[in-house]
């Protein structure tokens, strides 16, 4: 097997060398390339030889049963809707492996810089309509035999995010030390945004639907990364892809996207109290990516999230001054985060 630029470790390697046996195509003298990973523990290899297409191995932390592998029960589900996502090529349970095709390297994040303004806003057009897809196909298709439909952001999920937020970024990022009053009072903030975040209605979400969980293959979008799918507000994936952390969006853009999601939905007479649900929900979700930026700086000494940290913020603060309602919190954060100052 030739290895220009190998895999991470020489266990790595071996379940390559194991699958790429086992399938044959070991023979064809493949050449493997290491892709750019996520926040996750799995690590992704483009497989290439000179006469069948590329495609991508998944390489889990450990064994698992595909029957129920996440990914591949909510790809199951994706499809019966259908919105445009990696067929599962194979898999190779006890050795951790899932073979994936390969869309290629252009994220709706990376394509961004190269498209022309007409481009930008199809893409994102294209981007809501797969959400409102999701959301009603979501809504007929609803099973417990899928498990999105059995997990959700509930008040204990919620609360994880935002005790997640408080202790890998202002804490662990910032290195601030919170007097046990003041935690007590930001929890008691917090805890009237989950409380009415929880309680909306729900429908399905992919949970982490950004610029960079969007690839452009065949001149399409094509939604990845969508394991975590789960039920939660209708804002929820919305949010995800208008304050996005990877890319800035004007606020023109974001209104005119949020005005076309409710025509698809036909509720254009909802626009003021959508918006007020929008900005709480991003609210929420902008915090917990801050966590998760610490936490991966910190706990995973991977600095790469660092450089969407100055956007993050930007977003949260926004928020908490768009809203009297926020007042208490905003001076809360404040005391311990002066980018809300």
């Amino acid at each position: 097997m030739s290895d220009n630029r190998g895999p991470d470790s020489a266990e790595q390697r071996e379940r390559i060398d194991v699958y790429l046996g086992r399938t044959g195509v070991i023979a064809r003298n493949p050449r493997i390339v290491p892709l750019t990973g996520d926040a996750s523990d799995r690590r992704y290899y483009r497989v290439l030889t000179a006469t069948e297409p590329p495609f991508v191995l998944a390489l889990h932390a450990g064994a698992f049963d595909v029957n129920t592998l996440p990914f591949v029960n909510v790809a199951r589900l994706f499809e019966k809707m259908p919105v445009p996502i990696p067929h599962v090529l194979g898999h190779a349970d006890d050795i951790g492996v899932l073979a994936l095709e390969d869309l290629g390297d252009v994220t709706l994040q990376a394509h961004l810089g190269a498209a022309t303004p007409s481009q930008h806003a199809a893409l994102y057009r294209q981007a809501v309509g797969l959400i409102a897809t999701m959301q009603r196909r979501g809504a007929e298709l609803e099973s417990p035999e899928y498990l999105p439909y059995r997990i959700a952001f509930d008040v204990e999920k919620l609360t994880w995010e935002m005790d997640f937020f408080t202790k890998h970024f202002i804490e662990a990022y910032r290195g601030v030390v919170i007097a046990p009053a003041a935690k007590e009072a930001l929890r008691e903030e917090f805890t009237q945004v989950i409380e009415e975040l929880s309680s909306e209605p729900r429908v399905l979400c992919h949970r982490d639907y950004h610029s960079r969980n969007l690839m452009i293959h065949d001149d399409r979008l094509y939604i990845i990364d969508f394991q975590d799918a789960r039920m939660g507000p209708d804002t929820y994936d919305l949010v995800s892809l208008l304050r996005d952390s990877y890319v800035d969006l004007p606020e023109q853009t974001v209104s005119e996207l949020m005005a076309y999601f409710l025509a698809l939905q036909g509720a254009t007479d909802q626009e003021a109290a959508f918006r007020d649900r929008f900005d709480l929900m991003a609210l929420q979700r902008n915090l917990k990516a801050l966590g998760t930026f610490g936490y991966q700086t910190t706990a995973r000494r991977n600095p790469v999230y660092i450089q969407y940290i100055p956007r993050t913020l930007r977003h949260v603060r926004d928020n908490l001054g768009r809203h009297h309602r926020f007042s208490r919190l905003r001076d809360i954060l404040a005391a311990h985060v002066e980018e809300f100052r």
